[in-house]
């Protein structure tokens, strides 16, 4: 099966993208509120974001060996919000540069690891994990989106076709 990376290129521009909208957000809110435990599976906006950093440095090891700290499942990376916000626009940055040197050949691919989560060996094909990390981006911004909302607050347009980089084309 033959993947165009610039799909993969595309998706790494609405990660920053997107990630960007739920920081502007977030910084609407008090420290207090970004961690307060409104009921989703990782509890408040702050652990969500935490999770969402943990994914895409998690992926990123497996893709690049790029030595991302990552820790453990559902554990904070970071308690500092500053500190967090800048790792994980700092990661939307190595993403796009990764999703820039993307090759069909490399997508066509075998990604083989001992998952952390269960101990088991795993391969599949790359194209297959590299779509994953962007769907897991997705799911999880998802549920900022409703977290945001439940706190009265809007992130605004999160459809692919609205980025703005997109209009006039």
């Amino acid at each position: 099966m033959s993947i165009d990376p610039v799909l993969y290129q595309r998706m790494a521009k609405y990660n920053a993208w997107m990630t960007g909208k739920a920081y502007a957000t977030a910084d609407k809110m008090s420290d207090a509120d970004r961690k307060e435990d409104r009921g989703a599976f990782f509890k408040s906006v702050h652990s969500t974001l935490n999770h969402l950093l943990f994914g895409d440095r998690a992926w990123m090891n497996q893709f690049t060996a790029g030595g991302y700290k990552v820790g453990a499942m559902g554990e904070d990376l970071y308690a500092d919000y500053a500190e967090l916000k800048s790792q994980h626009l700092a990661i939307c940055q190595d993403i796009e540069d990764f999703a820039a040197t993307l090759t069909p050949d490399w997508l066509d691919g075998t990604l083989e690891w001992t998952s952390r989560g269960d101990g088991k060996f795993r391969k599949r094909p790359r194209w297959i994990c590299v779509t994953h990390m962007f769907n897991h981006q997705t799911h999880h911004r998802g549920q900022l989106s409703t977290l945001f909302s439940q706190a009265g607050l809007d992130i605004g347009r999160t459809d692919l076709p609205m980025m703005p980089d997109l209009e006039g084309l």
